[in-house]
């Protein structure tokens, strides 16, 4: 055969990916927006008309300043595939309802929140699939360490819908935090009555994170959809039932840790973990993509997370315990990739 013919039957392979599927950036972005609608939805029902409010102005302000910055930059419109409009969203729901309730002139604080989110954390870092940190958290811590206060002040959700005057209460996580579990019991009556409130979601919160059982729906349509794996939400929420199980108890009256003596139902259905453990620590870009290393990536997420809720001053860890694992993720990938089968360890010089 001569060296022609050898040429032209040579294989050639193109680069990846190799395998092609109809599902596209923008599916999954509109995909993941429609699965947090009961979540939004509950939000609304037990906050009123000021979360929807919150959230679309979050959702507008993310959307304009992708299309400005896409102007700025001389690049190609990305505001159709759904990611800056679910940035939006994400961030609305992160954020609490008493930010109109309280003081109606901080409604700028959604738009500066937008603002970190879609032109520090996103653009300026290349765009969607090159930013490091997700941008609905960075949106979100940047507004809780620049007004504390108005990030941390929360309005009870049954004066909200029926229309009263704004009524400031305490997250359950922040009862636990200050007054201990016996307060708790005196606000819910009863373990079962504060179970079952806050899976409903009538407890205080952020807009998006009150509703538990709102959050399950979702959070398993995007399993049964395979938009995201069981590995990461598990991982998370399961270190953090063990751990605050076995750290989370004190004596009532010494104040002293009982091990074995935590509630980790309370932990797992309080603050954001849900919202976080479905549907940002599972984040494409600024989480691990080999299964090993999502199941790292979660305990991670969870230990911090304990950590915080624990010994740390905040009440609620989920958003720092995310952002700090997500600079941990491409090590991650990095050094859990397995070896192909038959290849050496290349020697150093």
């Amino acid at each position: 055969m001569s060296a022609t013919s050898q040429q032209q039957q040579r294989l050639i392979v193109s680069v990846s990916p190799h395998i092609r599927s109809e599902v596209s950036v923008s599916r999954i972005m509109w995909t993941v927006s429609i699965s947090l609608l009961p979540a939004l939805v509950m939000g609304i029902y037990f906050f009123g008309p000021r979360a929807l409010a919150i959230t679309a102005l979050c959702i507008v302000s993310c959307v304009g300043f992708e299309y400005l910055m896409n102007k700025a930059l001389d690049k190609p419109q990305t505001i159709s595939d759904g990611s800056a409009f679910l940035t939006g969203l994400l961030l609305g729901m992160n954020l609490p309802a008493s930010i109109w309730s309280v003081n109606p002139f901080l409604l700028h604080l959604p738009v500066l929140g937008s603002l970190f989110a879609i032109v520090i954390t996103k653009a300026l870092f290349g765009g969607l699939g090159f930013n490091i940190f997700n941008p609905a958290l960075i949106g979100r811590a940047f507004l809780l360490v620049s007004w504390p206060r108005a990030m941390t002040i929360w309005i009870k959700p049954s004066a909200a819908f029926l229309g009263m005057d704004a009524q400031t209460t305490a997250t359950p996580l922040g009862i636990l935090k200050e007054e201990g579990a016996g307060k708790l019991m005196e606000v819910f009556g009863s373990k079962g009555s504060m179970y079952l409130q806050m899976f409903i979601g009538h407890r205080a919160g952020s807009i998006g994170e009150a509703s538990v059982i709102a959050l399950l729906i979702g959070g398993l349509y995007l399993l049964a959809k395979k938009y995201i794996t069981w590995h990461i939400p598990i991982s998370f929420l399961g270190t953090v039932a063990i751990v605050t199980w076995i750290f989370g108890g004190k004596d009532p009256e010494t104040g002293k840790l009982l091990l074995f003596a935590g509630d980790p139902v309370l932990h797992l259905m309080s603050g954001g973990l849900m919202l976080g453990a479905f549907f940002m620590a599972t984040d494409y870009v600024t989480g691990p993509s080999l299964r090993s290393a999502q199941i790292l990536f979660g305990i991670g997420c969870g230990l911090i997370t304990c950590l915080i809720r624990l010994i740390g001053g905040f009440p609620e860890g989920v958003m720092f315990a995310i952002l700090l694992m997500n600079c941990f993720a491409p090590l991650l990938d990095r050094y859990m990739k397995t070896r192909p089968f038959g290849t050496r360890k290349e020697a150093r010089a």
